[in-house]
């Protein structure tokens, strides 16, 4: 009986060949699918089991569901005819993920031989129920008569092996409209069985002798082995010789098959039936069986051994994907550290100049202001020293040559200290005695100075280069006024507020012009004034004199 459903595997593997949707499906199958169709159809099935998984990878990197599909199902049909009935099932399964989501006539009879397979599977593993449930699927999915005939006679069978004889004749019936010869003499002989477990009065022989003169006349010997089988059981409790004569027939016929499942189930029935030569069938029936089992562990291990190379295959290219990656990623790294090195190089090349050219441009600053100072100081000291010892001499009457001399020689030292930049920390006399001393040296007979508020507590807080900048400043308002004002009448007002010091100049001469104060004199006056974060304000008149106010912080 098994080797009936070997056949029936043959019929189905067949029929996914010849129907392949090559032609009928637009997408073009890949070389390793053809390879694989074409070992399997010469009987290299072990080869055919490895290039159709090569080609089930391609197709699913393609995103090719169906014909990824195709490939599992024939995978899983080539597992079944080697014996591994776990792997085939499980492969199956995977094969019905690919396809249960694709409504097309080519999918559907791709999932009806799927299912089909897995009916196969259970059979052999003797779980019925399993795979009376895959046939009524395989059915439910068939689209082609002749294989949904097939599939009946598949349920029929395993109906009867569960008893229930009056459902398997229902499905019999469909099974024995089939036109073709072998299918209808394994239908008819299935037939027959059924009608006799479901009535022991009646004989079904003249079914079972035409079945087998069916196979006879077309030389299925499969099938023949078959009919041996349903024969040997049939007469073994009628006719012990004949039983015997068919079982020794089936074992013959299985022995020309190189089939080693009918060879068991024939010496099964040769055992019982010849128990003298019990010890000789019993040895011939463990040395089968154990070659079974370990051709069957074979097939897992090598079926197993395929997954697992390809699998391992497959994860050693990923490696080498993803080394190729680091080291692309490396280099590319390397790459923006390389631009962004030059990039920092050229910032720093760029802020360097810039630096240079900054301290350049601070050094040449640096050195007008310096020759500003300088020509300031020359301003204050020599020119306007030398013009204060003009002044009291022209004013005098009686001319002190001894004292215009030491005047003279105090400008001389203040012009040789500005050349070593000299600072004269200690003041010899009090600051408010000089300021009075500065504003009285103007005095004379046309011009008359006054002053007010000029007392030491004024000055307290205000620091000593801020004294010497005052005194200049004082200096260069009472020279403008001896060579432009023409006043007679000259004051100096002294006051603090809060932590100011407000001095108000005024002179009663002719005011002063935008002109004059543009002049050096006023201009460095102004720049003074700046230095010292004070304020200087000019009220110009002319005919009606001159008022100055100036404001300097204390602190």
């Amino acid at each position: 009986m098994k080797k009936i459903i070997l056949l029936i595997i043959s019929l189905v593997l067949t029929s996914c060949s010849k129907k392949e949707p090559s032609q009928e499906n637009s997408r073009q199958e890949n070389s390793l699918h053809a390879h694989a169709r074409e070992l399997r159809n010469k009987n290299i099935t072990d080869s055919a089991f490895y290039y159709y998984t090569l080609a089930k990878d391609e197709y699913i990197k393609n995103n090719d569901s169906l014909r990824a599909g195709q490939c599992l199902v024939n995978m899983a049909i080539i597992e079944t005819k080697k014996g591994d009935f776990y792997g085939s099932i499980e492969t199956s399964i995977e094969a019905n993920k690919f396809l249960s989501n694709i409504k097309d006539s080519i999918v559907s009879r791709d999932l009806a031989a799927s299912y089909n397979n897995m009916g196969i599977a259970y059979y052999y593993m003797y779980n019925y129920d399993e795979a009376i449930k895959c046939y009524k699927d395989a059915i439910r999915y068939s689209i082609n008569n002749k294989t949904k005939y097939t599939y009946y006679n598949n349920l029929a069978v395993s109906l009867l092996k569960e008893n229930d004889s009056r459902q398997a004749l229902e499905y019999l019936k469909h099974a024995i409209l089939i036109k073709d010869s072998i299918e209808y003499a394994r239908a008819l002989n299935n037939l027959a069985k059924a009608k006799f477990m479901e009535d022991k009065s009646y004989n079904p022989l003249n079914e079972f002798y035409k079945a087998l003169e069916i196979r006879q006349n077309n030389k299925d010997t499969e099938g023949l082995n078959s009919s041996y089988s349903t024969l040997s059981e049939y007469f073994k409790n009628k006719d012990k010789s004949k039983a015997f004569f068919y079982a020794r027939k089936m074992f013959q016929t299985a022995i020309i098959l190189k089939n080693p499942e009918d060879k068991l189930q024939a010496l099964n029935k040769l055992i019982e039936m010849e128990p003298k030569n019990f010890s000789e069938y019993f040895k011939v029936y463990q040395i089968l069986n154990d070659s079974l089992i370990i051709s069957r562990n074979r097939a897992k291990n090598q079926f197993a051994y395929f997954r697992y190379g390809i699998e391992k295959e497959k994860a050693e290219n990923l490696a080498l994907k993803a080394d190729a990656i680091e080291k692309e990623n490396y280099i590319l790294q390397q790459y923006f550290l390389l631009v962004g090195l030059i990039i920092a190089i050229i910032i720093i090349i760029i802020w360097y100049r810039r630096r240079q050219i900054r301290l350049k441009q601070e050094k040449e600053l640096e050195v007008k202001n310096t020759e500003l100072k300088m020509s300031k100081k020359v301003h204050d000291v020599v020119a306007n020293g030398i013009y204060q010892v003009m002044t009291k001499i022209e004013n005098q009457e009686h001319f002190d040559k001894d004292e215009a001399l030491d005047e003279l020689e105090f400008v001389y030292e203040k012009s040789r200290d500005i050349s070593y930049e000299k600072i004269n920390s200690k003041e010899e006399i009090a600051f408010e005695q000089k300021i009075s001393e500065l504003i009285g040296s103007f005095k004379n007979d046309i011009v008359n100075t006054y002053i007010a508020g000029n007392n030491k507590n004024i000055w307290i807080g205000l620091s000593s280069p801020a004294k010497e900048e005052l005194y200049q400043i004082i200096r260069e308002l009472l020279v403008n006024m001896k060579k432009h004002s023409q006043a007679d009448r000259v004051v100096f007002k002294f006051e603090k507020i809060n932590n100011s010091i407000e001095i108000q100049y005024t002179d009663n001469g002719i005011g002063i012009s935008g002109d004059i104060i543009r002049k050096n004199g006023l201009t460095n006056t102004g720049s003074r004034i700046e230095n010292l974060n004070g304020k200087i304000i000019f009220d110009t008149t002319t005919e009606k004199g001159l008022r100055i106010t100036l404001s300097i912080p204390t602190s």
